[in-house]
């Protein structure tokens, strides 16, 4: 127990604390989501968020401390995505001969993730820079950050939002896919990278290669999409 103490001790106060509660809180989250047959609810990336927030809490440590060593797997976070232009290059023939469909429902696809969601907090009277903030919520988190400052928006809220929605698309999207009867793999995962971006690529990754390899392509156009016209819209808006 004294050692345990010593090392606690020691931990919180080196960069390394956040590092090493990340990657722990991690890799018992991916063995208790492996044993539980990777069900939805059991995803390691929601577990691990509110494992690790609690602990914060429990101990009274700063974000900024936690951060200084977490911020080295964040580094890897550019890499990971990607590396999810493997499955994309391997398929690449298939891609050219359904590019304008593909390019065609990611417009669709990103246009009423952004909608809906601004549509409904203005229902409710939403503040401008939450609109603002919301609108890139279907985009990855970084890519979010920097849409949502340049549209007037909340960054940090931006990055919440688009976590909340990359969760709930890698939790909810089996059961939606089984109520709406759709079986193509391809289908599942351009659809769970559009609505959820990341998140929602590495759960289509995990299930099937196919799914994974649509999820990563609707993951990069909902990127390249948002950036260009969501600036362009809100531009025009009365």
């Amino acid at each position: 127990m004294t050692d345990f103490v010593q090392l606690w001790v020691y931990l919180s106060s080196t960069p390394l604390f956040g590092l090493t509660a990340t990657l722990v809180t991690y890799v018992a989250a991916q063995a208790l989501y492996d044993r539980m047959g990777r069900a939805p609810w059991a995803n390691p990336v929601l577990w691990s968020v509110a494992s690790i927030g609690l602990v914060l809490l429990a101990t009274g440590t700063a974000y900024p401390t936690y951060f200084a060593g977490a911020q080295f797997v964040h580094v890897l976070l550019g890499p990971a995505v990607v590396a999810l232009g493997w499955p994309l290059w391997v398929r690449r023939a298939e891609v050219r001969r359904r590019g304008v469909a593909l390019t065609l429902a990611a417009v669709a696809g990103g246009v009423c993730a952004a909608g809906s969601a601004v549509g409904l907090a203005w229902l409710f009277g939403m503040p401008v820079d939450v609109l603002l903030s919301l609108a890139p919520k279907s985009v990855t988190a970084p890519v979010a950050m920097g849409i949502a400052e340049r549209l007037g928006g909340v960054p940090a809220l931006a990055a919440v939002f688009a976590v909340l929605t990359g969760m709930v698309g890698a939790l909810s999207a089996k059961v939606l896919f089984g109520l709406l009867r759709i079986d193509s793999w391809a289908v599942r995962g351009f659809a769970l990278g559009t609505a959820s971006h990341g998140i929602g690529a590495a759960r289509a990754l995990q299930v099937h290669p196919d799914a994974g390899a649509y999820a990563g392509i609707a993951l990069g156009l909902q990127v390249l999409l948002a950036s260009l016209l969501m600036p362009f819209v809100v531009r025009w808006m009365p």
